[in-house]
Formats: structure tokens, sequence, C-alpha cells
């Protein structure tokens, strides 16, 4: 399993706001990921986003992301890291929201292929975890991806496809579409009486790559009941991701630097 970068956590300054004053609980290393993102009417988020949670617009227009990947060190602070349960596909389909000065991600499901963290992501997290048959596969460059949700909690999820970057990697630029498409260091739920969380990360800038795509089969979008436009994709891939993340808090305004 590949070695957790502590030295993250020394790499500060491109952070919008400053890391928790609280010890991070959770490591999670985040390998050959899919960033793919379609414009979506603003309207059409707001039925599927509750209404607590202002959207975070670019420029007037609401975006939904798929976000496929595959997990290592997914651990808790101290705890050594298990095979059979510390490494496992991934799955997102997200939009984006803002509380009180923190853009954020908001996540209408996430499948993955470890029934075990489903559960507990469920529990702890509150957050749309699916069970699901994942198998992911690189050769030469290219990886080739196949989920199918089997979940008996949620609506029958498919995507399947091939993916590989097409450019060498940079960190996006801050006020650009890839800059607010990928660099975002909290997500938003709710507990089980409604009221809003937040639950912070923090990792290095995202080494972006341009990317292509595919598309065998995708009702991702469709089983969240969002209709995607007939428009192709903004893709982007990154190799590698190391995170570590807070428990679950209460939305407070936004320290100073």
């Amino acid at each position: 399993m590949a070695d957790f970068d502590y030295g993250i956590l020394d790499a500060t300054a491109h952070r919008p706001w400053p890391m928790p004053d609280s010890p991070w609980i959770m490591t999670q290393s985040w390998h050959e990921l899919l960033f793919a993102h379609w414009p979506v009417e603003p309207q059409v988020l707001r039925q599927v986003v509750p209404s607590v949670f202002p959207l975070d617009l670019h420029h007037g227009n609401g975006w939904l992301g798929i976000v496929a990947f595959h997990m290592t060190n997914v651990a808790p602070r101290g705890i050594p890291t298990l095979p059979w349960l510390s490494a496992f596909p991934e799955l997102n389909v997200r939009t984006y929201v803002t509380m009180e000065g923190k853009p954020g991600v908001w996540f209408l499901s996430l499948d993955a292929a470890n029934p075990l963290a489903v559960r507990a992501a469920r529990r702890v997290f509150h957050l749309p975890y699916f069970s699901a048959t994942m198998t992911v596969e690189s050769a030469d460059g290219v990886v080739r991806y196949n989920s199918r949700r089997t979940d008996r909690h949620g609506p029958s999820a498919r995507f399947v496809g091939r993916y590989r970057p097409t450019a060498a990697a940079r960190a996006p630029t801050p006020g650009t579409l890839d800059h607010f498409l990928t660099e975002r260091y909290c997500l938003y739920t709710l507990n089980r009486r409604g009221e809003p969380l937040r639950l912070e990360i923090h990792h290095p800038p995202w080494p972006l790559q341009p990317a292509e795509l595919i598309l065998d089969t995708n009702t991702m979008a469709a089983a969240a009941r969002v209709p995607l436009p007939m428009v192709e994709p903004l893709l982007h891939f990154a190799g590698r991701q190391d995170i570590v993340a807070w428990p679950l808090s209460r939305p407070g305004p936004t320290p100073r630097p």
C-alpha cells in the first residue's frame, strides 16, 4: 500500500482559509482520478440540494461532477491500514454549495466497493453512500473503470468507461473554472435532524491534467435526478492526492488567515 505523505500538512499557503485548530482524524490517498463536469442549470440543482445550502455558481452557471478514482490509506488517525479495509474504488456525483464564506462540495451520491466503509460513512458522516461492484484496471496509461450499484437503498446506477491524461500536470490558477471545480476544502451534509454540518479537509493543490474519456455507460446523474445536457464534459485527470479530514462540525464563520 502506498505510503501516506504527511508532508502535505506543512503546505498551507494555497488554502483559502486556515486549517482547523482541532486534530484531524483520518487519512486517505486518492489515485487516478477522473473529474468529468457538465454545466447544469441552477434551478435543476436547486431541486436536489437542500435549500439551507446556497448553490455555488461560476459566472451564474451550476456544475455537476462525476469523479472516479480508487483509494488507499483510508484509516483513522493512528490506526494501521489494512488491505481489505483501507483500499477500494469510489465514484462520486457532486455539485457545489457554499455557507458562511466556505465554498464546498455537496454529494448527491457516493458509490464504493467496500460495504463496511459504506455503512460506516452513512452512520458517522451522514453521506449518501451506496455499495457497488467496481473494478479499476490501469494499463499503458489508460484507466478502465467499471461500476455497478448493487445497494438496495438506492436506484440502480452504472458507470463504465476508459480515461487517460493527455498533457502534463499543473496546479489550477485561482479564479479559473478548473480551480472552482477542484480546489475545495470542505464538504457539507445534514444530520438526522436536518441541520447543516461541515467536514473540513486538507490537501495540496490539485495536479490537474487535461484528459480524454471514452464513456460506454453513464446513468449516475440520472440516478441522482439530474439530467445532463447534450454537451461534452469538461475533463481533468489527477494521478494522486493525499488528504486528511476533520470531524463533522456545525458551520461557523470563516476565520481570518
